[in-house]
Parts: structure tokens; C-alpha cells; sequence
């Protein structure tokens, strides 16, 4: 949201008070916080304190490396709730040194003396006196970042102001100064860039993954992949200097990113208070570790998971008969299936969302699953949403027990769009989350191992919570709650570690209920490439798990060219889904459309085969993937992450957006043309091709690419533990392993592997003058080979010389 006009102006109809200076600084050592009264003019003298407004500004420190501060106008007005946080207790931490004057604790009164709250390698220091500045360095005494000058404001759009309703999501203020419904009176500040500091994370964002000149609200909506709205909107960034930013409010947030001053990233809430924590990396995955550690990690998730899906797409027709020509076909061309997802008409139209199988088409449900289950080897996933269809026996139910949200009348708050009459769940009443989640129990219990948690962004504005959260704080908290309510129930049902949603909206603490996937995506090599940055941007975010509608979502019939690229681009992913819209996405109807328009079918290149070749690598590389998959629990790191996550410090891989780091060990850069020609970057160092095993050096590199391949590359350190020819997610990974060692230009590297049952194996290389030892940590027989190429050796008893 901007406020100025220009860099000297302020927009009409806006009135402006800023912190012009620290007037009164003091340091508490007992509860290891700082507290500065701020002024809105410079004090010369005590009459120049009448009729004027102030910021009370608290800095105080909930964990290790975080600052959070808290500035205030009005101490007495509507309070907008934060996120849960998970703080330590103050007064016995090692980690926290408070200081005023730097000689001792206590108040400060001349201009020119200072005090520092430091944790974790993070200070934050302000200097009495004008013009205001609160600097936050890291243990160098380096400024990372700061509040100075005309930063810290409280804009007021009611003077003259024209405060008229608008329709949902559209906020700000325009160039006549006329102000949205939401607030008359917002916070806002601003934290410098340096030059050339760059901007990333803000949650699901489809537009550059370098967030530099954007304007972003946080304010979550179903708008696409090709719109700046974004399904996943999260208050939370971080930058190639170091350190994060946490928004500490669940409402709307407004982010300038060096938008309206080129030299800062400003961002405003609505209300007369503003709360943000600032956090310490330096390095991008510190960041996230510090940040997972305070809102909350990443859950476990499955093993089976990692497998493929495929689903029914969305207004397709299908019934039982329907759904075994899927599941057989698959297994037919040696596709191996490890789930299948019920989309959304496995209930009765107009009924959704009553947890009723349509029994017209699902007479007995219970065999049905039980037989995919056992005799299929399948998982099953089913689409829900948190509206509730007045057609169906679920909507009375709720609205007779006061579980569904209500109007200021008293009314149940209705709609026609989507479901007709349909009403909304109140999950801010702990009755309703109890009924909710018994009743995705049933399907539990019927044989359902997970859910798609489909929307949760169409929240309305105007009206009453159970809880009487305030109005507009609920529009992206609500699918927290949602979300958190189905998770709950599968783990309940199914354990800690085994739970796995499938879900399309969150806010900050959704990370702690994976999966996520990307929404919906137009079926082109763009909409692509809008998943992949949208991607990056979410696991930059806090976020482990990512996924996507591999071939795209929206679009008649997709083209069979953008299918087989996208098929290997999703394959080799966190989570790997086959879904649409109109279409169904099972490989052989895409060679039927290439056959329709005249296009051969070239051995190999087959939309059947390269949906075979990828499924079965990934299956392959389980025992990488599966640990990877347990780090976001541990310290946060996605398992897909970008160049500039993995490689800092190589200014190159800052802007990349069209290839990615699928783990600490390989890289990926998917094909977005019809020709197969690719162009991206392996950072320095020596790289071996997994798919040829050709050498090269780190540097730019332009190629062709058949259907059947794509750039994946291992990097050099790496000891990469495969399973060939495996055909399910879930197995013993230690098992008959195959050790590929890539250690070109290092003396030592290993990998870790862990079983589903947390017993663990270590695999080591070792240079030494007779060649390269290779070992198992317990003496287990392997296989082990040099690069992804080599001679594969048995190795019976635990260690070779290569």
C-alpha cells in the first residue's frame, strides 16, 4: 500500500506521523527488552511536548537470533492478533545481553548514548535523540538493516479521505487519497536495502522469484497462477544480506518492496500498532531454521507420499469403472501408481461438501478401497472444502448446533457462489472443529489415508466469529484453522508421521501441516514456469514440501509437448501429482491427441514412456528423497530450494527462477520450450550429468533435450544412495543399495540414510593414495560405483577400495 506521492509528497486526503526521533531510551536486563518513546517531532524544550502524538516502541527477543519489536500509537485500540510464536522464557538466557550507555542496564538521558538488545550474533541498537534510528547489526557490528529518518508512521485516511466499501481483496490508497473499508489508520514501516540487496519469500508468489520493485499484499485468494494474488500469502521475507522479517499480524499485510521507496522494503497494517520480529541468519537456510523454529516446523510426512498420484481431475466424469481403467492402464504400461485421489464428485452435486459418497456411482465404498488397498498396493486421497452445501444433511446439522459462521443478524452467512446456500464452518468454535473432524474420521475409516484441502480463501468480511476474532484478522487465519483441524484428525487416526494433506491455501503456521500444492495453473510451458517460482518462493518461505498439477490445471485439452516436459519437471520434486481440470491426465490420452493431430510417436519419447521414465527414476532415488524429506522437521530446509538457498555467495544464483536445487546434491533445470532447448547455470565446481554421466565445469550451459531427458545434474561432495529398479516409495532404502560417490575435487563426503523405522546407515567416500574407500558404517553389504556412470561393484562386506 503506498502512501506518498513521490519521495517529498504525501497522497491527498493522508495525514502522516512519523517517529522524528529517540526521546527516552531504557534497558531491562530482568525481562531482557528495550523500550524507546518515540515523538513525532524533535522536543527542544517541555512546552513542545503538549499536543503531541508518540510511538511506544518494545524490543524484546522470543528466540535465539530474533528481534521482535512492537511499536505503537494508541496503546487502547483494536488489537490485531499475531501468530503463535514459540518464545523462550526471558530472564536466565545466556544468549541475550542487554545494554543502555553500554556501561549497565537501566535509563538513558543524554543525546548521542545508546541501547542494544543482542542475541544470537543480532543487535538491535537504538541512539538517543533525532533523527530517529533503529539499526539492527550482526556481530561485526555491520548494519544488516534499519529503521531511519521518516520511517517509522502512522498514516490517518480519514481527513478528508474518501473511506468507501470495496469489493474483497482490494485494498490501498489512491492517488485522490481515497482509503478501502478496511481501516482508517494504519502502521507502516520501512527497513533499508542496501545496494543491491535482494528480496525473496512472501509466500506463494507467481511473479519473479527476486521480489525487488514488487508490491505485495498479503491477503489470500483464488486468482490464478498467472495473477499477482497468490493462494499461500505469508508475511515473511528474507534477503541476500542475511537475515529475515516476520510480520507478526495475521490480517492484511501491505509490502512495498522497493516499490514506493526504492531504497527500502515498507510494509503497513491496518490499526495504530505495528509488530514485526527481524531474523539472524546469515546464511539463507539459518534463516529458515530460525524462523521454522519460531512459527512452528514441518511435519513428517509418509513415505509411500513421494510416490506418484493421479487423480480423476476436477468436472471429469468418472465412477468405479472409470477409475479401474485408470489405476489398470497404469499398471498395464508399468507405471507404477502409489495413490489415487477422489476429486470432488465423489460426492452428490450440490451436495458438497456432506462427506457422503454419491451412491449412485460408489455403492460400497468400503470394498472398493479395501480392494485398492490391498490388492492395488494404493494409497487413497480424497477432496474436501470447508463450505457446506445447504442441499445436503450436513448444513442443517451445522446450522442447528450454531457450527457455521454467522452474519450480524444472527443469520447463518449464505452464499450461492460455488455450492448453492452453502455456509461456511466456524472453526474458531471448538465444538465445530470436533464435528468437522469427525467426520472426515468416517472417511478415514472407510479407507481414505488423505485429504486434498481444497480453498479456505473465500473468507467473508462482515461477519461474527465464535471466538469474536476481529472481522478481518480471520480472512487468512481461517485456513490454519481449517487445515489444522483435518491434519489433526489424520493424525489421530493414522499417527504423528503419517498424516499428509494435500492442500491449496495457508497463511504462517501452515508449514507445520504438509503438503502443499500450487494451484491452478494454465496448461502452457508459462503456467509452468509460474508453478516453479511460485514453488521457490513458498519453500523460501518456511514451507518443506511443495507440489504441483503436473501438465497444468486449467485448459480444453493440454498439449501433449507441455505434459511430457512438465512430467519431468514434476517427478523430480517434493511431491508428484497427476491432475486437471477437463482432461483426465493419464499418459496414453495425450499419445491418442499427438496421433489425432499427425504428430509420431517416437519410441522413447511417448507420452506413456516418459511418464514410465520419470516415475521410475524418482522411485530410484528414494533413499535421497526420503532424507531429504525428514530435514524440514529438523532445521527447516525444503527439499526443494533454490540457487540462491544452496549457493549464497555465488551473485549468480540470486535471480535464478527457471532451475532449482532438488536437495543439497542435484540440480535441475526443466525445459520450458517445444524444442528442447534449456539454458542455466551450474555454480563452480565439478558437476556430473545423472542421466549420461559426462563431466562438466561449473558456468552456463545451452543444450537440446528430448522428451526422455532433462538437466539433472550431481554436484561434486556428493554421496547419492539409489534403489534401481524399485517400483514402490516405501521400502527398506539400505537395502541392496547402490552408492554413486562424486568426489571429483574433495577428500571426503557421505550420506546418511534412514528407514522408515528411524534406524539410519551411513555411507562414506574417502580419498586416500590407494584410491577411494567407500563404507558402510555397520558393515552392510552394497553396491558402489564412481560418478553416474561407472562400473558397479558388489561390495559383500561392507568396504571397497574404488
Amino acid at each position: 500500500m503506498k502512501f506518498t506521492n513521490g519521495y517529498w509528497m504525501i497522497r491527498d486526503g493522508v495525514d502522516a506521523l512519523y517517529a522524528r526521533e529517540a526521546y527516552e531510551l531504557a534497558a531491562d536486563a530482568t525481562t531482557e527488552s528495550l523500550n524507546v518513546l518515540a515523538p513525532t517531532s524533535v522536543v527542544r524544550g517541555r512546552y513542545d511536548t503538549l499536543n503531541l502524538p508518540t510511538f511506544n516502541v518494545d524490543i524484546t527477543t522470543p528466540a535465539e537470533g530474533v528481534i521482535r519489536v512492537r511499536a505503537e500509537h494508541w496503546q487502547g485500540a483494536t488489537e490485531y492478533p499475531g501468530f503463535p510464536l514459540n518464545a523462550d522464557k526471558p530472564g536466565s538466557r545466556d544468549y541475550v545481553t542487554v545494554r543502555a550507555d553500554g556501561n549497565g542496564d537501566g535509563e538513558v538521558g543524554v543525546n548521542g548514548a545508546d541501547v542494544t538488545l543482542t542475541t544470537g550474533g543480532l543487535t538491535a541498537k537504538v541512539v538517543k535523540g533525532a533523527p530517529w534510528n533503529l539499526a539492527f547489526l550482526d556481530g561485526d557490528g555491520k548494519v544488516l538493516t534499519e529503521s531511519a529518518g521518516k520511517s517509522l508512521a502512522r498514516f490517518n485516511l480519514g481527513a478528508g479521505a474518501n473511506v468507501t466499501a470495496q469489493p474483497v481483496g482490494e485494498f490501498g490508497v489512491s492517488m485522490d487519497g481515497s482509503a478501502h473499508d478496511e481501516s482508517d489508520v494504519f502502521t507502516a514501516i520501512q527497513l533499508h536495502l542496501s545496494v543491491g540487496e535482494d528480496v525473496y519469500g512472501l509466500g506463494e508468489r507467481f511473479g519473479a522469484y527476486v521480489k525487488n520493485g514488487q508490491s505485495v499484499d498479503i491477503w489470500n485468494e483464488d486468482g490464478g497462477t498467472a495473477s499477482e494474488q497468490g493462494y499461500k500469502d505469508i508475511p515473511f521475507y528474507m534477503t541476500s544480506n542475511g537475515y529475515g522479517v516476520l510480520v507478526n499480524n495475521r490480517g492484511h499485510v501491505s509490502f512495498e518492496i522497493g516499490s514506493e521507496n526504492t531504497e527500502a522494503v515498507q510494509f503497513s497494517v491496518p490499526g495504530e500498532a505495528i509488530d514485526f520480529c527481524v531474523i539472524y541468519g546469515p546464511t539463507p537456510k539459518q534463516i529458515l531454521d530460525r524462523y521454522t523454529k519460531l512459527v512452528g516446523r514441518p511435519a513428517n510426512v509418509p513415505a509411500w507420499s513421494y510416490g506418484l498420484w493421479l487423480t480423476t481431475s476436477f468436472t471429469t466424469k468418472y465412477d468405479e469403472a472409470t477409475i479401474n481403467s485408470f489405476i489398470d492402464g497404469m499398471a498395464e504400461r508399468d507405471i507404477p501408481l502409489a495413490a489415487f485421489h477422489y476429486d470432488c464428485y465423489w460426492m452428490r452435486e450440490f451436495h458438497w461438501c456432506d462427506f457422503e459418497w454419491d451412491k449412485r456411482f460408489f455403492g460400497d465404498i468400503e470394498s472398493t478401497l479395501k480392494r485398492l488397498h490391498e490388492d492395488k498396493g494404493l494409497h487413497i486421497c480424497a477432496w474436501i472444502n470447508p463450505y457446506i452445501g445447504q442441499r445436503g444433511e450436513m448444513f442443517k446439522e451445522g446450522r442447528d448446533k450454531g457450527y457455521l459462521v454467522r452474519k450480524p443478524n444472527g443469520e447463518v452467512w449464505q452464499t450461492d457462489f460455488w455450492q448453492a446456500g452453502m455456509g461456511l464452518v466456524d472453526f474458531t468454535n471448538p465444538a465445530a472443529c470436533e464435528w468437522f473432524k469427525d467426520k472426515v474420521k468416517v472417511l478415514l475409516n472407510q479407507g481414505v489415508d488423505a485429504i486434498k484441502t481444497d480453498f479456505g480463501e473465500r473468507i467473508p468480511r462482515d461477519v461474527v466469529w465464535y471466538d469474536g476474532s476481529p472481522k478481518l484478522s480471520m480472512h487468512n487465519w481461517y485456513t490454519q484453522l481449517y487445515n489444522q483441524a483435518v491434519f489433526e484428525a489424520i493424525e489421530e487416526t493414522y499417527g504423528k508421521g503419517n498424516a499428509c494433506l494435500y492442500a491449496r491455501s495457508a497463511t504462517v503456521g501452515g508449514q507445520q501441516q504438509p503438503v502443499h500444492w500450487g494451484g491452478d495453473c494454465e496448461s502452457t510451458f508459462n503456467g509452468m514456469a509460474q508453478s516453479l517460482r511460485a514453488g521457490l518462493s513458498l519453500t523460501s518461505s518456511g514451507f518443506g514440501f511443495w507440489s504441483h498439477d503436473i501438465g497444468g490445471f486449467e485448459g480444453a485439452f493440454p498439449d501433449p509437448a507441455v505434459y511430457k516436459r512438465w512430467v519431468a519437471f514434476g517427478m523430480l520434486g517434493s511431491h508428484s501429482r497427476l491432475h486437471g481440470s477437463t482432461v483426465y491426465r493419464v499418459p496414453w490420452l495425450f499419445d491418442e491427441e499427438d496421433e489425432k493431430n499427425g504428430v509420431a510417436l517416437v519410441p522413447g519419447q511417448t507420452a506413456v514412456d516418459v511418464v514410465r521414465e520419470f516415475t521410475k527414476l524418482k522411485l530410484e532415488l528414494m533413499p535421497y528423497v526420503y532424507q531429504l524429506g525428514l530435514q524440514p522437521h529438523v532445521n527447516g530446509t525444503p527439499v526443494m530450494r533454490s540457487m540462491f538457498v544452496e549457493f549464497p555467495d555465488d551473485p549468480a544464483c540470486r535471480t535464478l527462477d527457471r532451475q532449482y536445487m532438488f536437495g543439497p546434491s542435484m540440480l535441475v533445470a526443466p525445459v520450458f520450450t517445444y524444442s528442447g532447448e534449456v539454458s542455466y547455470y551450474l555454480p563452480d565446481g565439478v558437476w556430473t550429468n545423472w542421466l549420461t554421466g559426462e563431466k562438466a565445469q561449473g558456468g552456463w550451459r545451452k543444450e537440446t533435450h528430448g522428451y526422455d531427458s532433462i538437466p539433472l545434474w550431481a554436484r561434486d561432495g556428493s554421496v547419492i544412495v539409489t534403489n534401481p529398479g524399485e517400483t514402490k516409495p516405501d521400502r527398506v532404502y539400505g537395502e541392496n543399495a547402490l552408492v554413486s560417490v562424486f568426489v571429483d575435487d574433495v577428500e571426503t563426503a557421505e550420506a546418511v540414510i534412514t528407514e522408515i523405522d528411524g534406524s539410519a546407515v551411513t555411507f562414506t567416500a574417502r580419498r586416500t593414495p590407494a584410491g577411494i574407500e567407500v563404507a558402510s558404517s555397520d558393515g552392510r553389504p552394497f553396491r558402489a560405483r564412481l560418478g553416474a556412470s561407472g562400473d558397479i561393484v558388489d561390495v559383500p562386506d561392507g568396504s571397497v577400495m574404488l
